[in-house]
């Protein structure tokens, strides 16, 4: 089955370490397939679309079970690239005696390259949406502009870049803009600590190109602002893959940012099944989040 969604973005080991203390310090810990990109790309799966993931690995035996992991979660991975002689990049999320996590991270398979974009042209002109994970390098402008000039949806999830040029080309080319607070604040110069800053903010990079800005405000909420209206809802728990995996998924169905934003929260609310693991997206699991949203909604603005 042709993929209808695609997702760029990094695949790597994820390795949740539990329970550490002084007597054990790496307590009880286990691996899953990790990496912001494949976990969006599960979330894809998990709501029915079909995806495919497009990222490196290294050409040893943790990157061949990530990607079976993958490809039995749903996820399409003939497109993932396989690094000669790199090792697979490894997530470490550790849980504390502080009940605090911590993140470490090591990539040595790499980014994509300008070259490894143009090769999947045919997806990336292919799919109706294709959601990119910023990175180092032009992958992510090649990649966002590829799809663009196709007519395809593009998702930017996170910050379009530190070089004035490329963020302008780069934002002319996102049809759907998300920043968790961290990336938003760092956008607009400023804390996005009120409504009326995270408005402004929001605003201004619609007349750059996006559609739909979507912005983690933490406490305060989460803020969709498309054309001339808003929508603000509760918290989405700082931008999680189960967010942008909801959103794309219901804007590529035909759903307007209303709905879009609601499954999106909802999917971001729902607790995973244990710690370090992944939420479940079911119809069952979502329709209370949904249900109980919807006494949230405020009118548009």
């Amino acid at each position: 089955m042709a993929a209808t969604a695609a997702v760029i973005g990094p695949i790597a080991r994820n390795l949740v370490v539990l329970g550490s203390g002084r007597s054990s310090p790496l307590g009880q810990y286990r691996e899953r397939l990790g990496g912001r990109g494949a976990d969006v790309a599960v979330g894809l799966a998990q709501l029915g679309c079909p995806v495919a993931l497009l990222g490196v690995v290294g050409d040893d035996a943790p990157g061949e079970r990530l990607l079976d992991r993958a490809g039995a979660a749903g996820v399409e991975t003939g497109w993932v690239l396989r690094r000669r002689g790199a090792p697979t990049g490894l997530v470490v999320d550790l849980l504390g005696a502080d009940g605090r996590w911590r993140c470490r991270e090591d990539r040595p398979a790499g980014w994509l390259s300008l070259r490894d974009v143009t090769a999947a042209r045919p997806l990336l002109t292919s799919a109706a949406t294709v959601v990119i994970e910023p990175q180092p390098g032009g992958a992510t402008l090649a990649a966002a502009e590829c799809a663009h000039s196709a007519g395809r949806r593009v998702v930017l999830d996170g910050h379009p870049g530190e070089d004035p040029r490329s963020r302008v080309r780069l934002l002319a080319a996102t049809e759907v803009l998300c920043l968790d607070r961290a990336a938003g604040s760092r956008l607009a110069g400023r804390p996005l600590d009120a409504v009326d800053v995270a408005l402004k903010t929001a605003d201004g990079l619609l007349r750059l190109g996006p559609a739909l800005v979507a912005l983690d405000l933490a406490a305060r909420g989460t803020l969709f602002v498309w054309a001339d209206r808003h929508l603000l809802l509760p918290p989405s728990g700082g931008g999680s893959a189960a967010f942008t995996a909801a959103l794309a998924w219901s804007l590529t169905r035909g759903q307007g940012p209303r709905r879009a934003a609601r499954l999106a929260v909802a999917a971001s609310q729902i607790p995973a099944g244990r710690p370090g693991g992944r939420p479940d997206l079911s119809p069952e699991a979502l329709a209370p989040r949904l249900a109980e949203l919807d006494r949230h909604i405020a009118p548009a603005r």
